[in-house]
């Protein structure tokens, strides 16, 4: 197997999880739970934050095509792997998707993310929250002087928080492959375009705003003797 398959490999077992846990999370609340959208929220930032540390040194752990576009249009990721990556993430979403749906059997709209109270308010709450996203994910896995160690909780803290402001107008996708899973397999393309522009949108400019403020190589002008420790992603 090629170093590629093998990375593709790990993206596609890792978006299974993400939307195995989210979704599955979504229907845990329809069966009762009682979590509520900060539990599901959670859920996602769970699971994000377990596969960070669990293939981040493997793939860099993006498990959302809007991430990998995002570095490879930073210039941190070859644009021949993107669609590998790509795939196998669509591939990932699509299986925990179907299982989920084989096994819980509720509505057969469960775990699809659809606009609520406005179209132009989901699409651009979903540039947003994205946009947030990837300018976390960009300080702590392309600068070596971010804080070590903390990548996880910090990329996994920042899709909770999307998901939280997200939640109740978008579905706080903030990655295609997410929505296309649940989609896919229950018919539901209700709209479905918007989240396939604006999480590539906001993730895009969420890597450009990194690259600006960062001032690659320099250290803030009031601490220029403390050492910077490198991240683990």
């Amino acid at each position: 197997m090629s170093d590629l398959a093998r990375r593709s490999l790990a993206e596609a077992i890792a978006t299974f999880m993400l939307v195995f846990v989210g979704v599955g999370a979504i229907a845990g609340d329809l069966l009762g739970s009682g979590i509520g959208l900060p539990g599901v929220a959670l859920a996602f930032g769970f699971v994000v934050a377990s596969m960070v540390y669990a293939i981040g040194h493997l793939t860099g752990a993006h498990l959302n095509p809007a991430v990998t576009v995002a570095f490879w249009s930073a210039g941190k990721f070859p644009l021949s792997d993107v669609p590998a990556y790509i795939s196998a993430q669509c591939v990932g979403a699509t299986a925990a998707a179907a299982l989920l749906h084989v096994l819980v059997g509720l509505d057969p709209a469960i775990g699809t993310t659809v606009p609520s109270n406005g179209l132009a308010l989901a699409w651009t709450i979903e540039v947003i929250i994205t946009f947030s996203l990837m300018f976390v994910i960009a300080s702590v896995a392309t600068d070596d002087r971010s804080v070590p160690g903390f990548a996880g909780v910090a990329i996994g803290m920042a899709v909770s928080m999307g998901a939280l402001a997200g939640g109740p107008f978008s579905g706080g996708s903030m990655n295609p492959a997410r929505s296309l899973g649940p989609a896919l397999v229950t018919g539901t393309w209700t709209d479905h375009w918007v989240y396939w522009t604006a999480p590539f949108i906001g993730a895009v400019l969420g890597a450009a705003a990194y690259e600006i403020v960062r001032v690659a190589g320099t250290r803030p002008a009031a601490e220029p003797d403390i050492p910077r420790p490198t991240t683990e992603v």
